[in-house]
């Protein structure tokens, strides 16, 4: 399973490990991921999403339906 974000569409980035002579080697940043069940009231169902934590909070603000319907909005939602 990929590691990207079901809401916000976050993915892993790339960048260097500096050491202390300055050497370069790739290595990733990986987005904090988790996964959550949502409960969504107007459908009476729960889903399971692949969420970072900073889109757990922006639907703990606006509410999992706001989200929602923004993120297919945008194309983003996986599910």
């Amino acid at each position: 399973m990929s590691r990207v974000c079901e809401i916000t569409g976050k993915r892993p980035q790339v960048g260097n490990n500096v050491s202390h002579a300055n050497n370069k080697t790739k290595r990733k940043f990986y987005p904090n991921l988790q996964k959550k069940r949502f409960y969504i009231p107007e459908e009476d169902k729960w889903i399971r999403l692949k969420v970072s934590t900073s889109a757990i909070r922006t639907i703990n603000k606006k509410g999992i339906t706001a989200v929602l319907k923004e993120a297919r909005k945008k194309g983003n939602v996986l599910v």
